[in-house]
């Protein structure tokens, strides 16, 4: 059972109503409906243990960014309390364009078995329009695109066999975006890994981190999967291996959502579960492995810190690793949200308020004028590629194009 009021009880009155919150809020610029974090957090919760009735449909505008956590000079967690007050409340019947894009895993699973229809669709104009007018999924979104063969297919199939040579191992939890949607990513990540001596694990029955369901008031189906992920990372890392992610989203709800919002017991494996970047960036630091460049990969790069990402601290490990590659500038960008914060920008009524939440992110991409735009958020990916004219990569898939894989092999060859 979910307790609902644990950050009521435990840590909104550290607040001290210096509302820096409200001043790094990305919604409260574009939406005068949302009264802003410390309003709708910690100043809200006070009156709603008195009294649920002031409890506030605007929270629904919430994007769980977690900015004003991270400006917080008290360590509140605002969102948290806003996030628990709102799945306390959410409606017990979720819409049907909700329940469609909360789950992420079963939609993904059905779409890749008829990819080059469902992309057909995905693109049509009629199709997009009829989307808008039935499940108010706005039309002018650029929809995800889904593979031919997901990602656990393409690792059954080509690198499962050859893992169990290499002394090193690492467990991967790749995501619904990489397995339904870019499993080029997965396959980036592992061949940087071979190279530096490194075997690469798939999970067991890995299900959806839940993020998506939680945002949309599944409240028991992610309950479901967070309970079943922590006990498939729970035995990997009672045998002292590392659980790899490329998803600051998925990877900040295993670490943290799953404890502070569904009030589960993560202590056991939360410092095992580690952005693949910092897990990288650490190995060269320490000197325990080496990544060798090509002496041709020249590229300007600039590199747009996703929300989720500055939560967890972690940007710093994706700039560096960015930045030793020879060839390439690479400049990081000014910290701010994207706006499309997963299933919230596909909303109809959401729109409009994505879209001037990004504006300051694209001008900034724009003045820039980079070859590529680095960032590790699938979310962000999506609506800078859609908002502006450049091409957004994982820092994993420009490290393994800019890899001189048979020098870094020899130069690893006794991990």
């Amino acid at each position: 059972m979910i307790n609902y009021f644990k950050y009521s009880e435990d840590n909104f009155e550290q607040c001290m109503k210096c509302s820096v919150c409200t001043a790094y809020c990305p919604v409260t610029t574009v939406n005068q409906d949302f009264p802003g974090p410390k309003q709708a957090g910690p100043d809200g919760e006070r009156y709603r243990l008195k009294d649920i009735k002031y409890f506030d449909e605007t929270l629904k505008y919430c994007i769980n960014c977690k900015r004003c956590e991270v400006a917080c000079p008290s360590n509140v967690k605002i969102a948290d309390i806003i996030q628990v007050v709102r799945l306390k409340h959410a409606p017990k019947n979720v819409s049907l364009r909700d329940q469609l894009l909360a789950n992420t895993d079963k939609v993904g699973k059905l779409s890749t078995k008829a990819s080059s229809l469902v992309n057909g669709l995905l693109r049509a104009r009629w199709f997009k329009s009829a989307l808008d007018l039935t499940l108010h999924i706005d039309s002018r979104r650029m929809m995800p695109l889904y593979g031919s063969h997901d990602f656990e297919r393409v690792y059954k199939e080509n690198y499962e066999k050859s893992q169990s040579k290499f002394t090193t191992k690492v467990y991967y939890f790749h995501g619904c975006y990489v397995n339904f949607n870019y499993p080029q990513l997965g396959e980036d990540l592992i061949k940087i890994l071979n190279a530096s001596g490194i075997g690469v694990f798939l999970l067991k029955d890995e299900k959806c981190c839940g993020l998506p369901m939680i945002m949309n008031g599944l409240t028991k189906k992610a309950l479901e999967h967070a309970r079943n992920n922590i006990n498939i990372i729970k035995k990997v890392v009672d045998e002292n291996y590392d659980v790899l992610t490329t998803s600051p989203s998925c990877t900040m709800t295993i670490r943290n959502e799953y404890a502070n919002i569904l009030n589960l017991d993560t202590e056991d494996i939360r410092e095992n579960v580690i952005m693949a970047t910092r897990y990288l960036y650490n190995l060269v630091d320490e000197g325990k492995i080496k990544l060798v460049f090509r002496k041709d990969f020249k590229k300007r790069i600039v590199y747009h810190t996703s929300c989720h990402m500055e939560k967890l601290g972690w940007p710093i490990f994706s700039y560096k690793l960015l930045s030793m590659i020879p060839g390439s500038k690479v400049t990081m960008l000014d910290s701010t949200c994207c706006g499309m914060a997963g299933t919230f920008g596909y909303k109809k009524e959401n729109y409009e308020f994505a879209q001037e939440i990004g504006t300051l992110l694209f001008d900034r991409i724009k003045k820039s004028d980079p070859d590529v735009v680095a960032c590790d958020c699938e979310s962000c990916k999506r609506q800078i590629e859609m908002s502006t004219s450049y091409t957004v990569q994982n820092p994993i898939s420009i490290i393994a194009e800019a890899l001189d894989y048979e020098t870094t092999r020899e130069a690893n060859k006794n991990n």
